[in-house]
């Protein structure tokens, strides 16, 4: 059977059993066949795995809010406790607080919204831009709504509040740059995590190497310690998340383990009665007794919950259940018995609230205990290094963060990865932080607004989830927001209150990384709508080369763009100055979609550029932010694979679609039969355009690039001129360029400059 015979099989496998019209099949091309293409159902992760990636995330998720217990009573006490009675109802804000936000906010509720198995507050965004139309960029054209994981697992019956939700969105502008604000607000803040996190670890690690020997190390050669353990850190970043985890997960076991059994050890030496902290009583007592003094204590108790964001941010990296059966089997049960067993021991030992951990530790176990404490603290900065590179790569799909090389550092586990431009402006700005803060006490007031902002974030996109997608029930979406949303809230009060004490730093940072962000999102969406408004339609394709006196020259052009539909304007601009076009044209169009991954089969999706015998094509190339970039398969070579399976399936269909118009009307509507044909003729033009294309890769590629100098247009005010013509000219100079993140080979390729006016 020749290939051609066994490429029309496998449509008439594909069409079998649909009745189509000649007017529909006029319509349905190769495109809309492999757009329809769904691919085969991701098959669950085996056991063996999702205990393997649990272990994983232990080193990488929970060094956070593992070693919390070093500073945590201290931070809610950093006066003293005033009442004997207070150290209960702390114990029992603590309690309480990681119950209701880690455990069941994120790990019962939030790990449910990941997007195709990825995290973060871009993981909510972009599953609410699939959803409902709120996207500032157009990501519903049917060639994405086709991608099979762009598809939403939602009931098709809509009821009144959720339509009435997602139309109030959809046609309110104030509503879609508010969202696009608050994900890059809640992504500039994970991002502040990424940098406060090392440094308040390290330096609370090398704090007691002073108390181990205070007279040897004074406050600077500890702050130049930090600084050298931070850099030491970022270095080991690039050996990916599977190394880094599986080399500090053993060290936080033995953490986890120390301190449930220390906890066990307090808990039935000093004090068996801190049990009542069970009660909630226990907790308005504490605020009848302090008032405003236990309010400003809530920024103390946001301290045990510190990476509790990481959960969400770095489930990309893992699994849902390997995060959930982490968190539940190991990390919740020794925290709960740590802090029940510090509290027993300060209910004997109230003036020791200030170092609470060490000095509740037995003499014999102190060095062991003290060593695997210091690595711990070290190692609490990776979640949120690891939730730092999730989160930009997500942010790059919504054309919301400069260009980056993203480099997936495992081929067996999916979302893992690596990116060096921001590992190493993270080292620079923890290196910067920490040799100006110089202690824990400004950086605690800093981190905990973080925290707390981008927890509430979550809580707000995660309230439309539940009601857009998930269509819970409204007394469940009340009793979230009654219960945890108004928590949240309480806490995010208590931590502004010292914003002036160092609480300033993470909203200046976030603003500066927010101007960033909205600068290269505003020229991205200025620059994509140019080329909509100068886009030239395939009908007018002809006319323009017909109107051009040029040559035919052997071999293969490809033409990049971000256009999705019809002809970008460089290629008029080429061909006015250079009066030569390549034997076959590629016009493709790398598109990234608010989604994780794009399955291979439906990534090329390719249409053709009448007539034929131009041989102009054009291509659709869908990425979603975690997948790989021309590290399976040469780029090039695909995208002369696919053509070749395009020219055959558009003869089988053009053929049929010849036959179906030759039947009466009555009879219009019938099914394909599975023995027709390819007429000679056509067979003959099939092979024969395959061959041009072939022979033309075999000659050679060659690359375009725009090189698109983008200025303000005449009229535009100031704030416009300096956004686009000194901020983004700024930046795109100093970063990445497109050319280099899709591996295309410099010899090969010419850069075609025009100017924007946007």
């Amino acid at each position: 059977m020749s290939g051609n015979e066994q490429n029309q099989d496998v449509l008439q496998q594909q069409l079998k059993g649909k009745k189509l019209s000649g007017e529909t099949l006029k319509r349905y091309d190769s495109l809309d066949l492999e757009s329809s293409k769904i691919p085969e159902a991701k098959k669950a992760l085996e056991w063996s795995v999702i205990l393997k990636l649990a272990f994983q995330s232990i080193g990488v998720v929970y060094g956070d809010i593992g070693t919390s217990p070093l500073y945590v009573f201290s931070s809610i006490f950093p006066n003293g406790v005033t009442y004997e009675e207070d150290i209960l109802g702390a114990l029992s804000l603590i309690l309480y607080t990681i119950t209701l936000i880690p455990v069941i906010k994120y790990v019962f509720i939030v790990l449910q919204a990941n997007d195709n198995g990825d995290g973060g507050t871009f993981a909510l965004y972009s599953l609410i831009c699939r959803y409902s139309k709120v996207g500032l960029i157009p990501s519903q054209q049917p060639e994405d709504k086709d991608v099979s994981t762009f598809k939403l697992d939602s009931p098709d019956r809509r009821t009144r509040r959720a339509s009435k939700l997602k139309s109030m969105l959809e046609n309110s502008n104030f509503a879609k740059f508010f969202m696009l604000i608050a994900t890059m607000l809640g992504t500039s803040m994970v991002i502040e995590d990424g940098v406060l996190t090392p440094c308040i670890s390290v330096l609370s690690a090398v704090g007691g190497l002073k108390a181990a020997a205070p007279s040897a190390l004074t406050q600077g050669r500890l702050v130049w310690i930090a600084v050298a353990i931070l850099i030491l850190l970022f270095m080991f970043q690039r050996f990916g998340t599977e190394k880094v985890g599986n080399t500090f997960a053993p060290v936080l076991c033995v953490w986890f383990l120390f301190i449930a059994g220390i906890g066990i050890y307090n808990f039935v030496k000093y004090d068996p009665t801190v049990i009542r902290a069970l009660n909630p009583k226990y907790i308005i007592d504490y605020f009848k007794r302090n008032k405003k003094n236990a309010w400003i204590s809530l920024g103390g108790v946001v301290m045990c919950i510190t990476g509790g964001e990481a959960l969400f941010a770095d489930v990309g990296h893992f699994s849902v259940q390997s995060v959930q059966i982490s968190m539940c089997c190991v990390t919740y049960p020794a925290l709960i018995l740590a802090y029940l067993g510090q509290g027993a021991f300060l209910r004997k030992h109230i003036d020791d609230v200030s170092d609470t951990f060490y000095k509740s530790l037995p003499y014999s176990i102190y060095w062991p205990v003290f060593a695997v404490a210091v690595l711990a603290a070290i190692i609490a900065s990776q979640a949120l290094i690891s939730g730092t590179f999730a989160i930009i790569q997500q942010s790059l799909a919504l054309g919301c963060f400069p260009q980056v090389k993203i480099l997936h550092t495992s081929t067996k586990y999916h979302g893992q990865i690596y990116i060096p431009e921001v590992n190493n402006l993270l080292m620079l700005a923890c290196v910067i932080v920490t040799l100006a803060f110089r202690t824990t006490e400004k950086l605690s007031n800093a981190y905990g607004i973080a925290v707390v902002f981008v927890m509430t974030l979550t809580s707000g996109f995660l309230v439309l989830v539940m009601i857009m997608i998930w269509k819970t029930h409204i007394l469940f979406v009340i009793v979230y927001v009654l219960i945890i949303g108004t928590f949240e809230l309480i806490l995010l009060s208590s931590v502004l209150y010292k914003f002036n004490q160092g609480g300033y730093l993470p909203l200046a940072f976030a603003m500066f990384l927010m101007f960033i962000m909205y600068v290269w999102n505003y020229v991205y969406r200025k620059k994509y709508h140019f080329e909509l408004e100068h886009k030239i339609s395939p009908l007018k394709v002809k006319e323009t080369v017909d109107e051009t006196n040029y040559h035919r020259l052997p071999g293969l052009a490809i033409f990049y763009s971000e256009l999705v539909h019809g002809i970008p304007p460089i290629f008029k601009h080429y061909v006015e100055n250079v009066p030569a076009l390549h034997s076959v044209l590629v016009f493709v169009s790398v598109k990234s979609l608010p989604i994780s991954k794009v399955p291979v089969e439906e990534r090329f999706l390719f249409r053709r550029v009448k007539p034929p015998d131009l041989y102009v094509f054009r291509c659709v190339v869908r990425y979603g932010y975690n997948d790989k970039r021309n590290e399976e398969e040469p780029f090039e070579r695909l995208l002369v694979e696919r053509p070749k399976e395009f020219i055959r399936d558009d003869s089988v269909l053009s053929i049929n679609a010849s036959k179906c118009n030759r039947v009466s009307t009555e009879q219009c509507n019938v099914e394909l039969e599975s023995d027709c044909d390819i007429h000679e003729d056509a067979k003959f033009l099939v092979d024969r355009d395959i061959e041009v294309v072939e022979k033309a890769f075999s000659i050679g590629v060659l690359h375009f690039i725009g090189e698109q100098d983008v200025i303000a247009g005449k009229g535009s005010n100031i704030a416009k001129r300096f956004v686009i013509d000194y901020a983004f000219n700024f930046l795109k100079r100093n970063l990445r360029q497109s050319s280099k993140v899709l591996d295309i080979p410099h010899k090969r390729m010419l850069k075609v400059g025009m100017i924007c006016e946007l």
